[in-house]
């Protein structure tokens, strides 16, 4: 955590990130300690922010934790300077400081600040920094992190596998040419080193650093010239972790099991008796204790993989690495993915399958397609690369068009303007069609884009998609379209996108959570929705014809219980969950049913709820529980087949992705994951309909009421 080490682009520090729109660098010239300070400086009109961050797992429990930093500030007004520090965790900002309150502003020498947070017991992430708000100049310098009165450091050096630095630089290994033996080879051996990071005591207790394991063992398993020679390899390598003992404690797996670990591959593969025997033996005697790597939430069994370096200093990671990536992201599907069994792939062929692609990826570019291509395959609309993807960005470039685009009747349709100014600039109205770009057929670009688009279904892969396809790293590209039934051509002037509304795409709804509309129909908009407005809605609206929901949007509090709670008249369950387990690596078995217990006054018109791809997670979860009220009819169109917390992953090169990290069903035990919350009546927008304004599913709705 210190700014003694440039970073790549020599900016800013080794693993520091800029945030905001304020220049920040490192400062030779003006530091606390050493010879670089982070500096960050507004810019003239002094009406945005700029921070420096640093991102570490939250790998160690405790109760409290505090960042301290020195900080020095220049001629800061209409703003302030502080420094920042923010907990995170199951995709939301669980504990939050920038020193707002302090108002630190004006001139200051070099003085030390600190911020206390109650550490959250669900923590994934910790980012750290300094911030500057307004005009001025802040220096940042010497930042140190403590948890419940102990250096971070001085915690983390309590395991073994920490103080092991030997490949922080490299992984030193030289792979031959990738043939169909070799491949089979890296296949068996990506399989044992999962089984053993998640089962062997001595990895599990933090005694060895099981990255740099794999990276020790690599250059004599590949010189490994027949099956024999590789197996003792594997025996020996083994056999120097330890013995394991015989395990008295250990569960017997779950004979209702819903989904239970797979070791056909241990019996299918060729190894020699005898190592099988051994690692049949581990798994059975597996570790029962606190684990190092993995250990589960507290939302219903929900994975946090802790200890999990991301090797952010190397964007581009060598051959080992890459391979080691692989090797983590494989394994953490294999034991810890509630959905494994609705993937359209085996996951036990995936291995085998991308170990050339990775270890063969000759460039960043090409090693973030090969990681955004196997995230694909788990077929998740959670999953995405969320953070590392910069050459990715680079390729779709950072120019975007004046509009929002959305799939309506299977063609690309213009459906509002980020801003309105633009509309007689660019010339196109809502409704258009496009129908090429830059001379190429939309149909065309969307099936050569498929693999590289996580989702869980293809409504919602569109969704995703429709964002990209127009952005370029030009500022002007080539469409066709068609409008007014007639084909035209232009070249479309594109935008950076902090110069468009870009985020109404997703601002649908009014400002306000609720309102009447005529004939007695109550609307509530879960967008804008807090959890204060629900009494107020149960008493406004208990006595209209209908109420309509609208869950076409990402709910702004989670309501499916103090809400759904309106639309029973008896203890009703509507969901249950599936868990995994730590001591059982690839089992998953079910919870009890989930149930809305009803307020003291059921409602007794009708509700439907309007779904569509933009409701996803919390908001499908949602649309579960209203879905059980006897007079609920749900309406709209696929939703995004993404339902259960999330759980974070990071590989090396400094990636981010996440998946649904727990299995939501309804009480039959059907799945939501993929095929989302099916509508009891299905209704489409229409391309007529948006060129005319008008609100198809909501319409339905209210007709729905009304007859």
């Amino acid at each position: 955590m210190s700014f003694e080490q440039e970073g790549r682009k020599g900016n800013l520090a080794k693993g520091w990130l800029k945030w905001g729109n304020y220049t920040s660098e490192l400062d030779s010239s003006i530091s606390h300690s050493g010879k670089y300070a982070a500096q960050i400086i507004s810019h003239s009109s002094g009406d945005s922010f700029g921070s420096v961050a640093y991102n570490i797992p939250a790998n160690l429990d405790g109760k409290s934790i505090t960042l301290k930093g020195f900080m020095k500030i220049e001629d800061v007004k209409d703003g302030f300077a502080g420094l920042l520090l923010r907990i995170d965790g199951g995709g939301t900002s669980l504990a939050f400081n920038n020193m707002q309150n302090k108002g630190v502003k004006g001139t200051k020498a070099w003085t030390e600040y600190s911020i206390t947070l109650k550490y959250p017991a669900n923590a994934e992430t910790i980012y750290l920094g300094g911030i500057l708000t307004g005009k001025g100049k802040a220096w940042f310098d010497d930042f140190e992190l403590i948890i419940d009165e102990k250096n971070i450091e001085e915690l983390k050096n309590v395991y073994p596998a920490n103080k092991d630095n030997e490949f922080d630089n490299g992984s030193k290994v030289d792979f031959p040419v990738i043939d169909k033996k070799l491949v089979n080879d890296l296949n068996l051996l990506g399989k044992i080193w999962g089984l053993l990071k998640y089962t062997h005591p001595a990895i599990q207790k933090g005694k060895y650093h099981w990255d740099y394991e794999l990276l020790r063992v690599l250059p004599k398993y590949l010189e490994t010239q027949n099956v024999t020679e590789r197996d003792q390899l594997l025996i020996n390598w083994i056999d120097k972790l330890g013995t394991v003992k015989k395990c008295r404690q250990c569960p017997e797996m779950k004979s209702d099991a819903f989904l239970s670990p797979d070791l056909s591959w241990i019996k299918n593969s060729n190894m020699g008796a005898r190592l099988k025997k051994k690692l049949i033996f581990i798994f059975n005697n597996r570790y029962q204790g606190k684990h190092f790597y993995i250990k589960m939430g507290q939302s219903a069994g929900k994975p946090k993989f802790l200890h999990e370096n991301p090797y952010a200093d190397m964007p581009y990671p060598d051959e080992g690495f890459r391979l080691l990536a692989l090797y983590r992201y494989w394994n953490m599907i294999e034991y810890f993915y509630p959905y494994r069994n609705v993937m359209d792939k085996n996951w036990d062929q995936v291995l085998k399958e991308y170990i050339p692609k990775f270890i063969n990826a000759k460039s960043e570019l090409k090693y973030e397609l090969a990681a955004l291509q196997i995230i694909g395959d788990v077929q998740d609309t959670h999953a995405n690369l969320w953070g590392g993807a910069d050459k990715i960005n680079d390729l779709r470039g950072h120019f975007y068009p004046p509009f929002h685009v959305r799939f309506i009747e299977e063609k690309l349709v213009v459906t509002d303007y980020y801003n309105p100014e633009l509309k007689e600039v660019a010339r196109l109205k809502i409704g258009d069609i496009i129908t090429q770009i830059n001379n190429r057929p939309v149909e065309a670009i969307v099936d050569s884009l498929k693999p590289y688009y996580p989702a869980s279904n293809n409504a919602a892969r569109l969704r995703n998609m429709s964002q990209d396809l127009l952005r370029s790293d030009k500022d002007e590209i080539s469409i066709q379209y068609k409008s007014s039934d007639k084909n035209r051509k232009k070249e479309l002037v594109l935008y950076k996108k902090d110069s468009l509304n870009y985020y109404s795409r997703y601002r649908k709804g009014d400002q306000k959570s609720h309102k009447m509309l005529d004939d007695n129909i109550g609307y509530i908009n879960l967008e804008s929705i807090k959890q204060s407005d629900v009494k107020t809605i149960k008493k406004t609206f208990k006595d209209t014809k209908g109420i309509i929901i609208d869950i076409r949007n990402y709910p702004s509090a989670f309501v499916p219980f103090s809400l759904g709670s309106f639309f029973v008249s008896s203890s009703t369950p509507f969901a249950k969950f599936t868990y995994g387990s730590v001591q059982t690596p690839g089992e998953f078995a079910f919870t009890k049913d989930i149930s809305l217990s009803p307020s003291s006054q059921a409602y007794h018109g009708k509700v439907v709820v309007i779904v569509n791809e933009f409701t996803q997670s919390q908001a499908e979860y949602t649309a579960m529980a209203f879905k059980v009220g006897k007079r609920t009819t749900i309406i709209g169109n696929t939703t995004a087949g993404a339902d259960g917390n999330i759980s974070t992953i990071m590989l090396p090169g400094g990636l981010k992705t996440v998946i649904s990290g727990v299995g939501v069903y309804y009480p039959d035990d059907t799945p939501t994951q993929r095929i989302g919350i099916e509508p009891n009546i299905k209704v489409n927008p229409t391309i007529e309909g948006i060129r005319k304004g008008k609100d198809e599913l909501l319409n339905k709705a209210i007709d729905i009421i009304n007859n």
